[in-house]
């Protein structure tokens, strides 16, 4: 090594680079808007903060457009369904934008974890949010308690005005001045004062749909004629689902009666709707509004739709000797296997070059001789003759059939056995309980014998289960007393309403008179008429 110094060669700087970096760099802003609602007052804010960043932002020497972000109409609990939103976003990852304005945390995000993971995400690439009303830039990363603190104050804010507006609709529902929406409710619109009114033509259609499904036709039969006569949905379209055809069956809207709160919301963040089945209060209005249905009519699709959905097996590969509805053949839920109790399916036999259709146990299908040793396979045509020789056997003599049906009505409507005091005695009877619940509470604070006090309390408390107890049987047998009511209004109109004598074999007339068909052996079968009559009847092979 030298003392010597080192060599150094300079090289001196580009005179026109040096003018370049002495210009400052204008930083690329966007602004992003938000309103809740599309109403006519919200929509002049959503346009007043639009002009206002436009006009900022190209006010400024040092700004340049990078884009104005808006959300209209738009909640701010979740950024799942804002598109403006997550578009600004993808362009701040795409290194397009330097700088976000936003009047303020609430309008960025009323959710406390969306916005500190967005604020988070921005700061790594290097881009700030300014909230305006707050006076907070997020690049700081001291600044992320106070984000922190308004987001979760704005989140509750959200929440409680979700709670204030569910608690107002339910004490709306409780006094029955609840508006009940019919948009998009086929059959009913809405007249000048608010309340439901009728559509002729399309009452007509909800009334041929209830008459249709209860004389056998499944949902795709309806689906199928809607389709084929060119009937309009609710929206005016020609194309119906099997969906929306079960809800007009099951709506209990149609005969006149409103349910309300059947869904409710979890919480204000994620807004996933569940099926109310005891977890919250439902309220019923019944007689709310012109039927289109009567109510016996409609109690009758639901328990045809309840039985046919009992007839499903749990998946198609499942062997539970089940058979799946079908509106075909009227015996596929109906003939029954007198010895082990499964239902018996129709099948094709095939015997010196000629088919024919025979009916077989599904335990002997299924498993062989295992669980039903001795059911007869039974040909179709022989095992119809005889159904319709039971029935017309029946037919011939209407009074004294009709005569049965009102025997079984008194029979099944007899009152509760036990039962000493009416639900208008109980009820009485829980509010004077409960006067002497409160009177022994404000006298216990001040008493000295403590264990008096609480024996009494413990007398209260159990006549007030056992009247409750009474009260929820009295109810329940009112309300099995309706369907059975009803069922057998049914069968006796089925009765009067049938032709003295069945000739041919009709699915819908069989579906409709017969309740059962138990095969006791290869030369009789047990017919079960809906009346409650059972008639044996030889089958002539």
């Amino acid at each position: 090594m030298t003392d010597e110094k080192p060599r150094v060669i300079i090289i001196p700087p580009k005179p026109e680079l040096q003018q370049t970096a002495a210009v400052t760099k204008q930083l690329r802003v966007a602004a992003y808007c938000r309103v809740s609602t599309k109403e006519e007052e919200q929509a002049s804010s959503y346009e007043a903060q639009c002009e206002y960043y436009t006009d900022k932002i190209m006010s400024n020497k040092e700004w340049t457009m990078a884009g104005i972000f808006a959300d209209e109409g738009i909640t701010g609990t979740s950024t799942k369904k804002r598109t403006e939103f997550l578009r600004m976003i993808r362009q701040c990852k795409q290194k397009k934008i330097d700088l976000i304005l936003t009047k303020s945390i609430q309008r960025f995000a009323r959710n406390t974890l969306d916005c500190i993971n967005y604020t988070r995400i921005l700061r790594q690439l290097g881009i700030g949010v300014l909230f305006e009303k707050e006076n907070i830039n997020s690049l700081p990363a001291d600044s992320e308690f106070m984000i922190t603190m308004y987001g979760a104050m704005a989140q509750s804010e959200s929440e409680s005005i979700s709670g204030n507006i569910r608690r107002g609709r339910q004490m709306h529902a409780k006094v029955g001045t609840l508006k009940v929406p019919c948009y998009r409710l086929y059959g009913y619109e809405k007249d000048a004062d608010g309340k439901f009114r009728v559509i002729p033509e399309q009452a007509e259609i909800v009334r041929e749909l209830y008459k249709r499904y209860e004389s056998g036709a499944s949902l795709r039969n309806l689906q199928d004629w809607l389709e084929e006569n060119q009937i309009k949905t609710v929206l005016g379209e020609s194309k119906w689902t099997t969906t929306a055809i079960k809800g007009i069956l099951t709506n209990e809207k149609y005969c006149g009666d409103v349910l309300l709160q059947k869904t409710f919301r979890t919480d204000v963040i994620s807004k996933k709707v569940i099926k109310n089945v005891g977890q919250m209060a439902q309220y019923y209005m019944p007689d709310h509004h012109e039927a289109i249905v009567s109510r016996e009519q409609y109690n009758a699709v639901k328990a045809e739709m309840a039985r046919r959905s009992a007839l499903r097996s749990p998946s198609k590969t499942a062997v539970t000797g089940r058979s799946c509805y079908t509106s075909k053949y009227a015996l596929s839920d109906r003939l029954v296997c007198g010895e082990c109790g499964t239902l018996y399916r129709r099948c094709t036999w095939t015997s010196l070059g000629r088919k024919y259709p025979v009916w077989r146990c599904t335990s002997r299908l299924n498993y062989g001789t295992k669980y039903c040793r001795d059911s007869p396979t039974i040909k179709e045509e022989p095992l119809q003759n005889a159904i319709l020789a039971a029935i017309n056997s029946v037919m011939s003599d209407k009074p004294a059939l009709l005569d049965r049906i009102k025997n079984a009505v008194s029979l099944e409507l007899l009152p509760v056995q036990g039962q000493t005091m009416s639900l208008a005695d109980i009820e009485h009877r829980l509010v004077q309980l409960d006067e002497q619940f409160q009177q022994l509470l404000a006298e216990a604070v001040d008493a000295e014998d403590k264990e008096a006090c609480n024996t009494q309390f413990a007398e209260i408390l159990a006549e007030q289960t056992t009247l409750k107890k009474q009260k929820e049987a009295i109810l329940q047998s009112s309300m099995d007393a309706d369907r059975v009511c009803t069922r057998m209004k049914q069968a006796e109109e089925t009765i009067e309403n049938a032709a003295p004598t069945i000739t041919e074999w009709n699915e819908n007339a069989v579906r409709q008179i017969v309740e059962r068909v138990t095969v006791l052996s290869a030369d009789e079968v047990l017919v079960r008429i809906k009346s409650g009559a059972e008639i044996k009847q030889t089958i002539n092979r």
